[in-house]
């Protein structure tokens, strides 16, 4: 957080193959040692598989499993009186989208399979249908929010 200032929000240009920005911060988030072309190829792939199995545009199928994915409570630890505690706080909607993405990325990567774009795209398709582990983590994030909702009042 600058001590004077605001910083400006970069725009992301859309990906070349779908035009879409969506797929372009999937990519950006996918990214390992900044090797772009393997993020690419692994989330190319992955939107021809998802588009082979659900029969329906890979796009609308993306951005159904990460709206699906988002969270919107989470808890955030603050110390008051020499006790944490967890307070629950809304997500904002950039770093909702960011924790969705992650979470899909995560747990497709500790799936079994065998290659990134099938665990990949089955994550994303037990995402559509409301299973796998990224739903479970967000299940888990709004039942934590959830459970302590009596320390809503501690919210800065």
């Amino acid at each position: 957080m600058p001590r004077r200032g605001i910083i400006k929000k970069r725009k992301i240009p859309p990906d070349s193959f779908y035009n879409s920005t969506l797929v372009a911060r999937f990519i950006n988030l996918f990214l390992k040692k900044g090797k772009k072309s393997i993020a690419e190829r692994v989330v190319y792939g992955t939107m021809e598989i998802v588009k082979a199995k659900t029969k329906e545009d890979p796009l609308k199928a993306l951005e159904k499993a990460i709206e699906n994915v988002r969270p919107i409570l989470e808890t955030k630890s603050r110390r008051v009186g020499g006790a944490n505690y967890q307070v629950p706080i809304e997500v904002l909607p950039g770093r909702s989208f960011s924790l969705g993405v992650r979470w899909l990325i995560k747990y497709a990567e500790q799936r079994n399979g065998k290659s990134m774009p099938e665990k990949l795209s089955a994550e994303i398709i037990d995402a559509i249908n409301n299973r796998g582990g990224a739903i479970k983590k967000r299940e888990d994030t709004h039942k934590m929010a959830e459970a302590n909702r009596a320390f809503a009042h501690y919210k800065w």
